[in-house]
């Protein structure tokens, strides 16, 4: 298999939502694509998880940093 990609940037809407994430080979990939790869097990240190809100979520797996948490990725 592959080296799984790495999110080195993000793209966010207005509210400030994640709606789209650049991959460390250059691929964009929509929020809903990012979350169905991360579940193939595609990116490395994400996972996805339902919030309060019953929809599913994509975040960065807690290692104790706060620089490479998705929202304080840089934006592209």
């Amino acid at each position: 298999m592959a080296d799984r990609e790495q999110v080195v940037a993000v793209r966010k809407n207005g509210d400030g939502d994640i709606v789209e994430l650049k991959l460390s080979s250059g691929q964009v990939v929509g929020y809903k694509e990012a979350q169905q790869m991360a579940k193939n097990d595609q990116i490395e240190n994400v996972n996805v998880f339902r919030g309060r809100d019953g929809d599913e979520h994509l975040r960065s797996n807690p290692d104790g940093r706060e620089d490479n948490n998705l929202d304080n990725l840089p934006g592209f």
